[in-house]
């Protein structure tokens, strides 16, 4: 639930300059209602000679699509930024000039004619752009040293949302207002203050301040999941905003007034995969020419303190470097093996060349739901590594290991898929393997050696592929037996047998806090010895009555007894769609349907259709540990996060030719192999942003099944 604590004035009806009154909690006593008002309408006119409103012309015309459905063309409609400097220097956010505008207009409080911008720097960590005007004299708002900061404090965001000449010539009206408080500090990584106050598109750039009119931070869209200009635009309007401290800021504008870009530092090692706030900073990969190279880091050492603070998870190393700039030095702890080693002074430079990493592919399907050692293998991919080197349907899978390494047996500590792909995890496109097979037959095939592709769909110019029919025997239907094996220190995973027969059909629950609702469905043959693929569905906006819910498990009925798959849909009921605060509740839903069915934890997936869509990649970005897939239709990603080796995940990307925002859905097809995503893509001919037709549908439907691929 978002508590907004709104007062909002011009902005709202365009018609009036400023409202008559506050409205505040009506059990609060008139004169203090009064007080409020009026400590809110004085921080705002103090502050306000300081925000100036700017419009800007020509460039790109760059496209996105919001979480509540609108097309936003940026560049269009006016924004707001801070005077910094009285001789004519502003900080505004660098979203605002994210179409490299031809030209940047700004209109000053108190005086009659606006005056033409140019664009000085930005600073690429905090997303902030410095522009100047030729102007002198301009007044300078105080600011709130950072270490005055206090979560519950009045947090006030104004934005320059009106024409100025449709109300006076002299541009001296109050700015737009929203109230709410200080909610969390030090969020997107040391970065920003988080705000409960209406944040959106045209307040950006504009100051969050204190009672008092002293400004807070400038406010921009941020999100900690990525770093580009338009990341968290997605989810603004949400109940929580971002703001970079002023102080920082005042901080870096003798060097922005430079002219040139300040750009974000980067250590340049991936790191193991994993929650990255439960598991040990181990580095994985380091990227050469990196600042690490050049420090002399190497795969499996574990960080352990940065600039005298100890670190013990990854979310902490992420903090600490996320405030760095090129240029800044730092101090930095690791161990390797059981030798501690230390580096007093670690120049950050600028990563030379990316480490992106790309999950190998041999190309086989594997029969889910074998208690026995090793991979029985269902399908052999057309044209794959393991069709080239003679690997049959029905063939298993006996013993893997690296060229010119021993074999390895499979141990029965997890089934021999999910072992396999541990292995596999661990190795690169273009690495050789050596694996021991036994046919159909049983009889020994000997060794048989292949050379591992990319997974498809991963690298530019590459197509995935989803097999046009798979055979229905997908699994050995024992779910439940005890795994066999040949570890006496293995210990199988704990198999849960209470007896109780499952629900099945169209079941609806309420979530914990009983504020929440969401449905389940369980096809009627349900089968507790197979695992079911799980799919969570993200209804668009207002979709949530029962007939809209019975519409949806009507169409998928078929396909759910099928293809063994369990339908969650989980229901929000805010105007705007889902948002980010939703997330909680999508996660319940998971965990109620895995805690009481037999469900193959490789094969949960997050689908939707627009807002849907946009709530599908977060979730699958947000909840790595819990999601494999997204499947999209007519929905957008700016910035995906990096691949990571034992956390894969993989993509269904669709839309129409006639969807507005279809040119945005390619870049994101382009953006997600760019970060070595396998991608589905589909582009439907003289369509908009219809649901999928049976045949669209089908297709989807095998590749959900296929996804659980080595």
């Amino acid at each position: 639930m978002r508590h907004h604590r709104y007062v909002w004035f011009a902005a709202v009806l365009l018609s009036i300059a400023f409202a008559p009154a506050c409205p505040l909690p009506a059990q609060q006593p008139p004169g203090l209602n009064d007080q409020m008002e009026k400590a809110i309408k004085d921080a705002a006119k103090t502050v306000g000679p300081s925000v100036v409103q700017i419009q800007t012309q020509g460039g790109a015309d760059i496209v996105v699509t919001s979480p509540k459905g609108p097309v936003l063309r940026k560049g269009i409609g006016p924004t707001t930024g801070v005077i910094v400097d009285a001789d004519g220097y502003i900080i505004s956010s660098a979203f605002n000039f994210s179409n490299n505008p031809a030209s940047i207009i700004v209109s000053i409080p108190g005086q009659k004619e606006p005056v033409l911008a140019k664009k000085i720097a930005t600073d690429t960590s905090r997303m902030l752009t410095l522009i100047k005007v030729e102007k002198t004299g301009l007044p300078v708002p105080k600011f709130v040293p950072v270490k005055e900061l206090k979560v519950g404090q009045s947090a006030i965001a104004l934005g320059r949302t009106l024409d100025f000449k449709a109300l006076d010539q002299t541009r001296e009206h109050p700015p737009s207002i929203s109230y709410g408080i200080i909610s969390a500090l030090g969020r997107i990584w040391g970065k920003a203050i988080q705000t409960d106050a209406k944040i959106s598109p045209v307040n950006y750039g504009g100051p969050l301040i204190d009672i008092t009119g002293r400004v807070q931070g400038i406010i921009v869209p941020a999100s900690p999941d990525g770093s580009d200009v338009t990341a968290g635009f997605e989810w603004y309007d949400s109940g929580i905003g971002f703001a970079i401290p002023m102080e920082d800021i005042m901080a870096v504008v003798p060097k922005l007034k430079k002219g040139k870009d300040l750009e974000k530092a980067a250590l340049g090692v991936n790191m193991k995969g994993g929650n990255q706030f439960g598991v040990l900073p181990e580095i994985a990969k380091v990227a050469p020419g990196s600042a690490a190279d050049k420090a002399g880091l190497k795969p499996g050492d574990i960080i352990t303190e940065i600039d005298g603070k100890a670190v013990v998870n990854q979310a902490q190393i992420m903090h600490l470097l996320g405030p760095k700039y090129i240029g800044d030095t730092i101090a930095l702890k690791y161990k390797r093996g059981k030798e501690e080693k230390a580096i007093a002074k670690l120049d950050l430079i600028a990563v030379t060349k990316e480490v992106k990493y790309q999950h190998p592919f041999m190309g086989v399907l594997a029969i889910r739901d074998d208690p026995k050692l090793g991979v029985e293998v269902r399908y052999v991919y057309p044209k794959s590594p393991a069709e080239a080197a003679g690997i049959k349907t029905g063939d298993r899978i006996v013993k893997y290991g690296k060229a010119k390494d021993k074999l390895i047996g499979f141990k029965g500590d997890k089934r021999g898929r999910d072992e396999l792909a541990d292995f596999l995890n661990t190795l690169a496109p273009g690495s050789e393997i050596v694996l021991a097979v036994n046919g159909q037959d049983g009889k020994d095939k000997g060794a048989i050696t292949l050379k591992l592709n990319a997974m498809p769909g991963s690298s530019p110019g590459s197509e995935d592929i989803v097999p046009a029919k798979l055979l229905a025997l997908a699994s050995a239907k024992k779910a439940l037996a005890p795994l066999e094996t040949n570890d006496p220190n293995a210990k199988p995973p704990k198999v849960d047998q209470d007896g109780k027969k499952a629900e099945i059909g169209m079941l609806k629950r309420t979530n914990a806090g009983g504020d929440r609702k969401y449905w389940i469905y369980v096809p009627k043959d349900y089968n507790p010895q197979i695992s079911y693929a799980v799919v969570v569905w993200l209804h668009p906006p207002g979709k949530f009555a029962d007939d809209d819910c019975e519409k949806t498990t009507d169409a998928w009925d078929d396909f759910c007894t099928e293809n063994k798959v369990i339908l969650v849909g989980p229901l929000t009921e805010q105007d705007g769609g889902w948002t980010p605060s939703d997330t909680e509740l999508v996660l319940e839903a998971v965990r109620d349907v895995t805690s009481r069915y037999t469900v193959d934890k490789n094969r949960i997936i997050a689908y939707g259709l627009g807002n849907g869509g946009q709530m599908a990649f977060h979730m699958a970005f947000k909840a790595r540990d819990t999601f494999r897939a997204a499947a999209t239709l007519g929905a957008v990603v700016t910035e995906p996060t990096e691949n990571v080796a034992n956390q894969r995940l993989s993509f269904y990307v669709a839309g129409g030719d006639r969807d507005p925002v279809i040119k945005a859905i390619v870049q994101t097809r382009d953006r997600l192999i760019n970060n070595r995503f396998p991608v589905f893509y589909r582009q439907f001919a003289n369509r908009g942003r219809e649901p999928l037709d049976d045949e669209s549908f089908a297709e989807l439907v095998r590749w959900i099944d296929s996804l659980d691929r080595l």
